[in-house]
């Protein structure tokens, strides 16, 4: 069963918020703030923080420039991932990703059923890693955001978690890229 093993130190990660949003601001974004204030209560800490608009190439290029960034281990971003034809955050996910997390929708489709019903169909949240780097899209509600956070993220991005995590094997996720 899943449990946080105490006799472990705690490692923090560094977290970077990506708002996807044509009319959000700084300071009207709720989604963003959500994040932000359950990276930093869990004793992560928040690498960047932008918003940026729902366009498929510009999401994807701060994806990148992020992914190559040494001092970004993470990447969370809100909003862009419903049905309509300006959501293309998804899209722009999977034109970093070099592999997918295709549990994490999964997971997070399962959590958000207890939460909302049979609405969780409508969200197309997504995890992938990239350069060594996690990325994962999650919806623009800071409902979604708590949710991914608190039933998934928090325990997968603690290094105590047994019986496995995502902090663990992150230096690993770069080792195809490296020489032999």
């Amino acid at each position: 069963m899943s449990r946080i093993d105490e006799t472990i130190d705690f490692v923090p990660v560094r977290i970077a918020v990506l708002t996807v949003s044509d009319t959000r601001k700084l300071e009207e974004d709720r989604s963003g703030q959500t994040l932000v204030e359950r990276i930093e209560a869990a004793g992560h800490l928040v690498a960047a923080r932008q918003i940026i608009r729902d366009e498929r190439a510009q999401i994807a290029e701060q994806l990148r420039a992020w992914c190559a960034d040494p001092e970004i281990d993470v990447i969370l971003s809100t909003g862009g991932t419903g049905l309509t034809g300006r959501d293309v955050t998804v899209e722009a996910h999977r034109d970093v990703y070099e592999k997918e997390i295709e549990a994490f929708s999964i997971v997070f489709t399962h959590v958000s059923m207890a939460k909302i019903g049979t609405s969780a169909v409508q969200s197309r949240a997504t995890g992938g890693v990239a350069n060594g780097t996690y990325l994962f899209a999650l919806p623009g509600s800071p409902g979604a955001c708590k949710d991914a956070w608190d039933e998934i993220l928090l325990k997968q991005l603690d290094y105590r978690h047994r019986p496995c995590n995502f902090v663990e094997i992150m230096p690993r996720l770069d080792e195809h890229l490296r020489r032999k």
